[in-house]
């Protein structure tokens, strides 16, 4: 497929300007452009089609089946982006008088006093972009409360194994050590070894539960009591609360801080980067940290204020705002109850497709999961050659979107589903017969998938090369 750069026609134009009736002015020499701008010249047809040509070359939560593990791809009511489309909130300006955006700065009020019943929490800042934004400002905050008691030495954040890759990242970026704590072979954090782990320099724990294997830790508020008990605090990554909302809170778990994804389990269409937002809660002991411009409400009318020690903005201004108006319009459509049976059947969704699995390929734990579970192709591939890559990429050919691959790291071959409570039996029950089919392929003809997809519009790419030699843009002199 042609980029547009490459379909562009010199002198070729869509706009309809009417002629300029003030006088021409001029940069100045020093402003100007030493060389024309590369623009490309199209009609609006030439356009149209361009854009409705890439539409037909993604598949998204419209197209079909989207079991993205750990992503949560739900639909998304279009409800929601009526809602986030009002002009009162697309013609927003952040630098306009508090007075004029009273409606907005409610939303937000309001968003924050749902989303604090919902996870346990005392307040709410909106400014992170994203989930792992989100992780960053909960670790800027754990280390401005041990550095306001003069609690230097804390500097260890301990990660379990089973953790989102983004977890050590965003430790690392803030400053802090690493400590690895492995699971035990129920999948769930090895007591003795997070026993070993805290102390005195322990800042903190990170830890999502339901876990990257789908399951709930049974020993959670013995590890959260670990950590409290060594002097550091406990982060909540909420990427999985869509698990467990409106039947389980982070707060009585034993955490101190949580991130939530609102792209993903309130319902915002995401991916291919963005939109995002990824909300940070905290309990009392972080309010004081919380980044500024916080909304609160004083003698009936709304203004922003500034913690008394707050680390600053992690972004300018209040975040991705029309994320959270999306999320707002989606818990006040659901209410306490509709999150509860959202979350319930979620976790129906997953164990029935597990289930469904089960003769055909191995689960990475046994039993019941939550909203997600975690199959190995590690017995196959010693019978076959064929991986869990090839399983993920002849499902293309089906009209399926890959599950997460090779993902959580300490499950070799892993295939990682969240069929999420937005789809039906019938496409469950349609899922795992192709999934069957695959897998039954690859005793019968593996080449087939080790050379699938061949249905889609661009084939099986060359993975190690695009990784070390991307192409990240067009170069006009080719």
């Amino acid at each position: 497929m042609n980029l547009l750069f490459e379909k562009s026609v010199p002198g070729r134009a869509c706009t309809l300007l009417p002629d300029c009736d003030v006088p021409n002015a001029a940069l100045p020499e020093q402003f100007a452009r030493q060389q024309p701008l590369h623009l490309p010249e199209l009609s609006e047809t030439d356009i149209s089609r361009h854009y409705t040509e890439l539409s037909k070359r993604v598949h998204g939560v419209n197209d079909g089946f989207y079991p993205l593990g750990s992503c949560t791809m739900k639909y998304n009511p279009a409800l929601n982006e009526e809602i986030a489309a009002l002009p009162g909130f697309t013609g927003i300006h952040p630098l306009q008088p508090e007075y004029t955006a009273q409606g907005c700065m409610e939303v937000l009020a309001e968003a924050e006093r749902i989303l604090c019943a919902v996870t346990g929490m005392e307040a709410m800042t909106f400014q992170p972009a994203a989930g792992a934004h989100g992780e960053f400002t909960g670790l800027l905050l754990i280390k401005a409360y041990h550095r306001s008691r003069g609690d230097l030495q804390r500097t260890k954040i301990l990660v379990p194994d089973s953790a989102h890759g983004t977890n050590p990242a965003s430790a690392t970026m803030t400053g802090f050590e690493v400590v690895n704590v492995p699971s035990s072979p129920d999948g769930c954090v090895d007591l003795d070894a997070l026993r070993k782990a805290a102390g005195p320099d322990t800042a903190g724990l990170m830890l999502t539960n339901p876990n990257t294997l789908g399951l709930f830790d049974k020993n959670i508020l013995e590890i959260t009591r670990i950590v409290h008990e060594a002097g550091g605090l406990n982060y909540y990554d909420g990427a999985n609360l869509n698990a467990v909302m409106g039947v389980a809170r982070p707060g009585d778990m034993g955490f101190d801080v949580v991130h939530l994804n609102l792209h993903k389990t309130f319902s915002t269409p995401h991916g291919g980067g963005g939109p995002g937002s990824g909300a940070v809660g905290v309990k009392d002991l972080l309010v004081p940290f919380l980044p500024n411009r916080h909304v609160v409400e004083k003698d009936g009318h709304y203004t922003f204020e500034d913690a008394e020690q707050t680390i600053g903005s992690v972004k300018a201004f209040y975040g991705n705002f029309l994320v959270v108006v999306r999320a707002l319009c989606y818990m006040k459509m659901l209410g306490g109850d509709g999150m509860r049976d959202a979350a319930q059947t979620a976790v129906l969704n997953a164990n029935y497709l597990k289930k469904l699995l089960e003769p055909y390929c191995d689960a990475a734990t046994p039993g019941l999961c939550m909203h997600e579970f975690v199959l190995t192709m590690e017995h196959l591939k010693k019978e076959t050659g064929v991986s869990a890559m090839d399983v993920a990429k002849s499902m293309l050919d089906y009209g399926m979107h890959p599950p997460t691959m090779y993902f959580p790291l300490i499950v070799p071959e892993a295939l990682m589903f969240e069929p999420t409570e937005t789809e039906s039996k019938e496409t469950l029950d349609w899922a795992a017969q192709t999934i069957a089919e695959i897998l039954e392929r690859a005793h019968t003809d593996p080449e087939s998938l080790h050379a699938a997809p061949t249905r889609t519009p661009i084939r099986r790419p060359d993975e190690v090369r695009a990784a070390r030699t991307p192409k990240l843009r067009y170069s006009f002199d080719a």
